[in-house]
């Protein structure tokens, strides 16, 4: 086992203890009657390249930093020109030799000059940093205050007798590396700096020194306990309650409980001699009972996301209105919880978690994951004389943050192994707070937890862990221990790039075993760091854009939104997957079924409409009477009768429940859940049928082909024009640009799948006619699709035929030799005029869906920009398919245009670029319109998964090398042109002709003429 020296040998910030100089840790509060002056703003700054560069004259009074740089506070250096920004997941940036760090060592020395407000009463006053990365050294007024690591942990100093009313001189030296970066290994960007608030506090005689607010709920009997412990003594009033205590005595009243959905706070204050501290209370109880997590008696369900504090502009600095925002689009997606991660966010975060109504896993800031590259040798969790560290950071984040209800469980920290101050840290919180379960995921045998934890454990086995049946540990006692705790997916569902796929599959797990209670999707936000370039385009960087040593690419930008904070498709599926409220249609009975999923809330909060559509076109709507279920609870409720259609086309009832008035985060009508389901039709007229001749293909001049508005290649069969327009294509796609979860893990190379298909040539096949022949009324094509150095191929029958102005394409596809891989995607895909800039579809929408990702996917008909389909990823990857889709437009500005209908429905990709172009590029600024416009019209799709960290995609959404047949139906469309009549369906084609397996025809037709 590698040791660190004694300590005392080392420099402080080498040094493995870690503090000198500050008081205990305490709880915060955000305003009291007590001075506070914000220390943040413009400050002097210089950066030296390794701890030693310069000396600390620079922090006595009267030093002339007039010459340094000026950097805003709260900030990180390298964001603001000093230095670079680096991007490691696992791996540390600097050689693994605990505690030492590097000579060459970032060194940021800050100063701040400022003066007292001219009623400062004088007296105690407290120093307080609320977060700097990752070591820090203070002076006020040429006194050296003390030394301090735990980068995302408050820290206070003494500062009353150092005060002057003029003239003071905050000095602050801030090294990016330390014995404390051994601790702070998360998966996330190194930015060292000052990047939370400075603050000077005015302590008066007899203030609050610390206090703990102990709020209980009993479920039984609807009345709440509370007491206050506070030193000094003081008193508590709520006066909504009609209470007026004493500080630690306790008190049983009547309240209405706090939770995460129905957020009831009482406003109190605290008053002592010197202070008064205006609290929000709520009264709620965390327990873990039979083998389930419970909150106020009930079983609680995560809905959550792990998040990150980021910015793409400040990286860790937060403020108010961006914490607000990102809980706002929380509760506005139904996520109802938080996983710290990994460790404890702003403490303003949580405050909002309380008024807005999250359950939050508060997490400590720790990490060790770098010691697993090298076998977890030097593990400081497993190595006594870091266990101080450990017991410092444990008890800052505790002591902080011990007053929120939102604040559920207490987590550990996150991917250190297992060792002996993972166990002293447990011991420690358990003494100073028995009322919140701990949580870790790292250590299987769960030793030190209350809840059985994991990250990316795959559906099967959540499953039979949700069955209590997951493989035994060796010994019986841990065993039987932990098969009697609940089960949490601290991570799941990784959401890099297009995906998460098989939420829904995860979902009716949770729901399914009553152990199994959620999880949090990792994570809530892409980390990308929002860069210009040369020709002033932005974009958004990720590791490797900055020169770094060693980096882990764009595996930063795995969140839910985009790093601007705009909903990405995969946070729009995850609000459809989670959605508390489950309704169910039955059209042939004329009911749908309404279920409360909620865990406490009733659903006199919603109201609950339908809508009728046909075809697309908007019906009928009003609104159904739905009793105020309660949790748990559902109700058969009777849908409208409607007048009897006399239209052919397909009919869908769309429900949908929506805040019946203004909340805290949303307003009245913002929709909480939905269903769409078709209707029973019964067909009272004959539809309408386009009629015209059938055309017979004939020879052309040049080496062409026309049949009806198609004018073909005669040696290859493509379709060159139609109605005279040029045309690329169709011709069989199976390649797309393959997205981060297809690249896999190193874990699972079987599952890489990017590296599979590019070895086996799926990304480039070459097309060779086997045959073109005209019938009577029919062209044929037979071609078959294969890469280069491979006898496996497909073998693929293009059947022609027109009628009137429309032009018919029947494919029939066969795979022919061994085929071990799925198939990125079976279509066929063709190149139009890039003026044809709008789109317009009747199917799946609005947004981008994928056979794994359709939840949130609905039956409409959508108009769109050729540029609002693309889903800006921040590595450029397949994205953008529409779901299910009957028929599509795509027009010029004067309304001409093509009209592609599908038999059947078929997935629908509209680009400005090609899917090499797409494949090529590594930002988004790097894709350019092209002088083609992109189609693909997909038989089938290759699911998503999740497996950039997650499972794989799962078997029903893999798609499998087999026989597939498909139609599309092509007609131009005019200037004058309106929308297609969705009464009106085309007359049936005439159908391809016979082939067999292999896609030759079973008897040559004397009439058919052979062109190649």
């Amino acid at each position: 086992m590698h040791h660190p020296p004694p300590s005392g040998t080392l420099p402080y910030y080498e040094d493995v203890s870690p503090s000198t100089g500050a008081l205990p840790p305490r709880a915060w509060w955000a305003v009291s009657d007590a001075r506070r002056v914000n220390l943040g703003g413009a400050w002097r700054f210089r950066l030296s390249g390794s701890a030693a560069a310069e000396d600390d004259a620079f922090a006595r009074p009267g030093y002339d930093a007039s010459g340094w740089d000026v950097l805003p506070v709260p900030s990180h250096w390298p964001l603001h020109g000093h230095g670079s920004p680096a991007y490691t997941n696992v791996r540390y940036p600097f050689p693994v030799d605990p505690p030492r760090v590097p000579t060459e060592n970032p060194t940021g020395d800050h100063l701040r000059m400022f003066d007292l407000p001219d009623d400062w009463p004088g007296g105690a006053a407290l120093l307080r940093f609320d977060g700097v990365d990752s070591c820090a050294r203070v002076w006020l007024n040429g006194a050296e205050l003390g030394t301090f690591k735990g980068s995302r942990l408050p820290v206070e100093f003494e500062v009353g007798e150092l005060l002057s009313p003029r003239g003071n001189v905050l000095a602050v030296r801030v090294h990016q590396w330390s014995s404390g970066s051994y601790l702070e290994d998360q998966d996330m960007w190194w930015l060292p700096g000052i990047f939370r608030d400075v603050t000077l506090i005015e302590r008066p005689e007899g203030a609050v020194t610390d206090f703990f607010v102990h709020c209980g709920y009993d479920h039984t009997t609807g009345t709440g306990t509370l007491r206050v412990d506070c030193e000094p003594q003081g008193t508590v009033t709520v006066p909504e309650l009609g209470l007026d205590i004493p500080t630690g005595e306790p008190v049983i009243v009547p309240v209405e409980p706090w939770s995460a959905e129905l957020p009831r706070l009482y406003d109190a204050e605290l008053a002592t001699e010197g202070e008064r501290i205006p609290l929000r209370i709520g009264f709620r109880t965390v327990a873990v009972e039979d083998g389930v997590l419970k909150v106020n008696g009930r079983r609680i369900l995560f809905r959550g996301v792990n998040r990150h504090e980021f910015d793409p502009d400040h990286g860790r600095v937060a403020d108010m209105e961006t914490m607000r925002r990102d809980l706002l689009l929380m509760k506005r997606h139904n996520i109802n919880a938080v996983r710290t991660s990994h460790y404890p966010p702003h403490p303003a975060f949580l405050e909002l978690c309380d008024e807005i109504g999250l359950w939050v896993v508060d997490e400590c800031d720790l990490e060790t994951h770098g010691f697993e590259v090298v076998g977890w040798r030097g593990n400081p969790v497993d190595d006594e004389r870091w266990t101080p560290a450990l017991l410092d950071r444990a008890a800052r984040m505790v002591e902080r943050d011990k007053n929120h209800p939102s604040v559920v469980m207490w987590s550990l920290g996150n991917e250190c192994g297992t060792g002996r101050g993972l166990s002293a840290m447990a011991a420690w919180i358990r003494r100073r707070d028995a009322a919140r379960p701990i949580h870790y995921e790292g250590d299987r045998s769960c030793a030190d937890v209350d809840v059985y934890s994991r990250m990316y454990a795959d559906h099967a086995e959540t499953e039979l862990i949700g069955r209590r049946s997951e493989p035994p540990l060796a010994d019986a006692e841990s065993d039987r221990r932990r098969r009697d705790m609940p089960f949490v997916l601290c991570e799941y569902a990784h959401a890099m790039g297009n995906g998460p796929g098989g939420l829904s599959e995860y979902q009716r797990i949770f729901e399914t075993y009553e152990r199994c209670q959620g999880g949090f999707v990792w994570e809530w936000i892409d980390h990308g760091l929002r860069r210009t370039a040369e020709d002033g385009t932005p974009y958004y960087a990720y590791g490797g854009d900055f020169g770094e040593e060693l980096h882990d690419g764009n595996f930063v930008c795995d969140g839910l939104v985009f790093p601007d904070r705009t909903a990405s498709p995969g946070l729009v599926e995850y609000k459809k997957v989670i959605e508390p409220v489950r309704l169910v249609g039955d059209s042939g009975r004329g009911i749908v079924t309404v279920t409360n999923c909620f865990d406490f809330a009733d659903l006199s909060g919603l109201t609950f409409r339908w809508s009728y559509e046909e075809g697309g076109t908007a019906g009928d709507g009003g609104q159904l009477v739905v009793p105020p279920l309660g949790p748990g609870e559902s109700a058969e409720v009777e849908l409208p009768r409607l007048p009897r259609t006399t239209t052919a086309v397909e009919a869908w009832w769309t429900v949908r429940a929506v805040l019946a008035e203004d909340t805290a985060w949303a307003p009245a009508g913002h929709e909480v859940a939905w269903t769409q389901f078709a209707s029973v039709l019964e067909w009272g007229g004959r539809a309408v049928a386009h009629r015209g001749r059938r055309h017979a293909p004939r020879l052309a001049e040049g080496g062409l082909i026309v049949l009806g508005p198609g004018t073909f290649d005669a040696a290859t069969g493509v379709l060159r024009y139609l109605d005279g327009s040029p045309v690329q294509g169709p011709e069989l796609d199976v390649w797309r640009a393959p997205v981060d979860n297809d690249r896999g893990t190193p874990r699972h190379p079987d599952g890489q799948l990017e590296r599979l298909w590019r070895e086996s040539g799926l990304h480039r096949m070459r097309h060779r006619a086997e045959r073109v022949s005209l019938g009577d009324e029919t062209l044929t094509v037979v071609t078959r699709v294969a890469p280069a150095a491979s006898d496996i191929a497909l073998r693929a029958v293009y059947s022609w035929a027109a009628t009137g102005g429309r032009l018919r394409l029947d494919v029939l596809v066969a795979p022919e030799g061994d085929w071990p891989l799925p198939l990125p995607r079976l279509g066929v895909r063709l190149g139009l005029c890039p003026t044809l800039d709008t789109a317009t579809w009747y199917g799946g929408g609005p947004g981008e869906a994928y056979p794994d990702t359709r939840a949130a996917s609905r039956i409409g008909r959508y108009t769109s920009g050729v540029d609002a389909l693309q889903t800006p990823y921040v590595r450029p990857q397949e994205n953008g398919a529409r779901a299910d889709v009957r028929w599509a437009e795509l027009r010029r500005a004067d309304g001409s245009g093509v009209r592609v209908e599908g038999a059947p429905a078929f997935w629908l990709t509209v680009r400005p670029w090609s899917t090499r172009a797409l494949d090529a590029a590594r930002h988004t600024h790097e894709l350019r319109r092209e002088d083609t416009l992109w189609v693909h019209l997909d038989h089938a799709l290759h699911g998503v998964g999740s497996h950039a960290c997650g499972p794989e995609v799962l078997p029903a959404f893999r798609l499998r090398a087999a026989p597939a047949s498909f139609s599309f139906t092509f007609s131009t469309l005019g200037a004058a042109d309106g929308q297609a009549d969705p009464a009106e369906v085309a007359e049936p084609l005439p159908a391809p002709e016979p082939t067999t397996a292999h896609g030759g025809s079973d008897d040559q037709n004397a009439s058919d003429r052979e062109i190649s």
